[in-house]
């Protein structure tokens, strides 16, 4: 039985994006494909899985790091009242083909970094959320850009909006951010998504000035949805 590296398990509520105040499990897998600097994950492979039997309770079981899909699947079913279930990591579709055979009690909420259309193609009949992430210039990591960028496309293409999936995209905006790579990257996605999320970076040292992100908020309105959300959960210390 296969079995894929899970760092967490919990019910807590959603603290990003159109969805923030939902009530959700969450499961966090390990790995990334990424190295984003603004990332506060940890990415090595942990020596046990944190499970949160009651929520908030910050009392934690622990399990094996290696889980089948029947382990995720019972810790799942011990919450009530779940919105959803988010997939996060990490990078989740790494593991697309454990995904797809994973049979939830709640929808399934993917938080992806749009970078792999392979996977996401494995994926697209089994989610019902998608959270896309768009990585800017300046926080690419990579050697090619280009075909860095042109895998987010391919992967908000396959996990578009449709009458039975809401997909969505999450632009972190720091001071380096260029308004004029936000608006050109919008335009290639906008047919795909339901809304544009702006996600201010707080750190003091990266976060942007409000006149700009106002006003890449303001242009971007013309031809998308577009709502400025920060990260709600840090405040209240959910997660």
């Amino acid at each position: 039985m296969e079995r894929k590296p899970v760092s967490e398990i919990f019910c807590a509520v959603q603290g990003e994006g159109p969805y923030v105040g939902v009530r959700q499990a969450f499961v966090r897998f390990v790995g990334c494909n990424l190295d984003c600097s603004y990332c506060d994950t940890p990415l090595d492979e942990p020596d046990y899985c944190l499970f949160e039997k009651v929520p908030g309770s910050g009392e934690f079981e622990k399990l094996s790091p290696l889980l089948c899909t029947s382990d995720i699947e019972d810790s799942i079913r011990s919450f009530a009242n779940l919105h959803s279930v988010s997939l996060t990591g990490g990078e989740p579709l790494l593991h697309a083909e454990f995904i797809r055979d994973l049979d939830l009690p709640a929808p399934v909420y993917l938080e992806t970094n749009m970078t792999l259309p392979e996977k996401a193609a494995i994926v697209k009949d089994s989610v019902d959320y998608v959270a896309g992430d768009v990585k800017l210039p300046e926080e690419f990591e990579g050697s090619n850009f280009d075909e860095h960028i042109e895998h987010t496309y391919q992967c908000f293409r396959t996990l578009r909006s449709t009458q039975h999936r809401d997909c969505f995209c999450k632009i972190v905006v720091t001071s380096s951010t260029k308004p004029a790579d936000v608006m050109d990257i919008v335009e290639q996605i906008s047919d795909y998504i339901s809304c544009v999320i702006l996600q201010p970076v707080t750190q003091h040292k990266k976060a942007t000035n409000i006149q700009t992100i106002l006003s890449l908020q303001e242009n971007l309105l013309k031809s998308k949805n577009t709502l400025i959300i920060p990260q709600t959960h840090k405040l209240w210390g959910c997660l």
